[in-house]
């Protein structure tokens, strides 16, 4: 069950980090407006996630990449919670709306349970 859950946890990383580059104009509707070089910081999330994927997919580096999984999306935290500050009921995109604000929010923090399980359960 640890392998499936780590390979599932890379896979979704990696996923995720190249799909920053296939679509960035969405990735950056999720950086609050007040960050600069939104342009940057979605590449660079994108690239470490790809990365980070990577080390929870080699066993030997599994820990040490789950942890960083988990700060990785620990960071991306300030953009969800700016979201739930931001949100309203008249909105037109679910994202934008209470409901779906907070459930992005939820969705990341399990995320980072996800990534520390990994990292926990060992090699």
């Amino acid at each position: 069950m640890e392998v499936i859950a780590a390979a599932g946890l890379a896979a979704f990383l990696v996923t995720t980090g190249v799909m920053h580059f296939l679509t960035p104009d969405y990735f950056r509707t999720l950086v609050p407006a007040w960050f600069r070089r939104q342009r940057l910081l979605v590449s660079a999330s994108g690239a470490a996630e790809i990365v980070v994927g990577v080390l929870v997919l080699v066993p030997r580096t599994r820990a040490a990449g789950s942890l960083s999984a988990a700060v990785l999306v620990t960071c991306y935290l300030v953009s969800h919670v700016d979201a739930v500050r931001r949100a309203r009921p008249d909105r037109p995109r679910l994202l934008e709306r209470p409901v779906g604000a907070v459930a992005r929010l939820v969705v990341n923090v399990l995320y980072i349970v996800w990534a520390v399980a990994v990292a926990r359960s060992g090699p």
